[in-house]
């Protein structure tokens, strides 16, 4: 059989999952038709300079996964858009650019600005700062993940995303890649982007102990350049965890995140884990799809194989 790794990265999109394999990446979404229409591209490849490369290889993945994710969001959206409505490049990058400085502003600076108001209006000292910055950036999180998951279109990407996790779990378990398979696994993954951001915000708060509270201009830039290291070590958190599962305390440390998923994911229905299982498939080499179909195949004197999704 293979030697190859059987992971898989994802993202859930507008009636749909984008599914990232070792060389290529894809998506599926379901037409107001009822049936599943799929793209496939080659995967960019950027961190294969870098994958040995603790810290580096992290950041590298993080700019490629945002890359792949507005594209295959953007695919999603103009497959619902009228063609007038449909996105350019040049929107896709201001998209993109107006994204990055909302998380900037909101995530960053305005925890920071507001426990520098607040703990100069209590004379607070630098650990007062500090706690008070960090109780606001959770907050602001995870309020901002309640707020969005009351959204009706947003809850229903929730779906998709519960239902990437179901398909990504399957595979990665070995199991027949059918529906029924696939939703026997829960909606958590300790290598979701949900868990990934809760833990930069843990690294996040002791990065920003170490920095102190200096003048407030070399603390707004502290906060910037600190965030592509802050992602660094964050992956390679991430990456640790999950391919040392086995061990209990990793478990422990990880169940926060898994818990905070209860906000990122819905528990989907059997047509959005076909969807999802449709992007897997996409992205499986010959020697992959192989080993799949060879999960399907009964035992000596068994009955048929079940159908690859349905």
């Amino acid at each position: 059989m293979s030697a190859e790794p059987r992971y898989l990265g994802g993202q859930a999109v507008m009636e749909g999952v984008m599914m990232r394999g070792l060389e290529t990446w894809s998506v599926a979404v379901r037409n107001p038709d009822g049936s599943i229409d799929t793209v496939v591209h080659d995967a960019p490849g950027w961190t294969d300079s870098v994958n040995k490369i603790p810290l580096i290889r992290g950041v590298v993945t993080l700019a490629e996964s945002l890359t792949l994710g507005f594209k295959a969001l953007t695919w999603s959206a103009d497959r619902a858009a009228p063609e007038e409505e449909k996105l350019g490049k040049g929107a896709m990058a201001a998209t993109m650019t107006t994204a990055f400085i909302f998380f900037a502003a909101v995530f960053v600076l305005l925890p920071l600005l507001g426990a520098r108001f607040l703990a100069d209006a209590l004379d607070g000292q630098r650990v007062v700062f500090h706690l008070i910055e960090a109780a606001l950036s959770l907050g602001i999180f995870v309020g901002y993940l309640l707020a969005i998951g009351r959204v009706p279109d947003i809850r229903r990407v929730f779906e998709y995303h519960g239902a990437e996790h179901k398909a990504i779990a399957a595979y990665e378990n070995g199991v027949p890649l059918t529906v029924a398979d696939a939703q026997k696994f829960s909606t958590a993954h300790v290598r979701c982007g949900t868990n990934f951001l809760l833990t930069v915000m843990v690294v996040a708060i002791a990065f920003q102990a170490v920095v102190g509270r200096p003048d407030l201009p070399i603390l707004i830039a502290s906060r910037l350049i600190g965030i592509p290291i802050i992602a660094g070590i964050s992956y390679e958190i991430i990456r640790f965890a999950a391919s040392h599962q086995r061990w209990a305390w990793v478990r422990v440390l990880t169940t926060p995140g898994l818990t905070l998923q209860k906000l990122t994911t819905r528990e989907p229905a059997d047509d959005q884990v076909e969807v999802a299982l449709a992007a897997v498939d996409a992205v499986l080499s010959a020697e992959q799809r192989a080993e799949v179909a060879a999960r399907n195949r009964p035992p000596a004197g068994g009955s048929e194989p079940s159908p690859a999704f349905g």
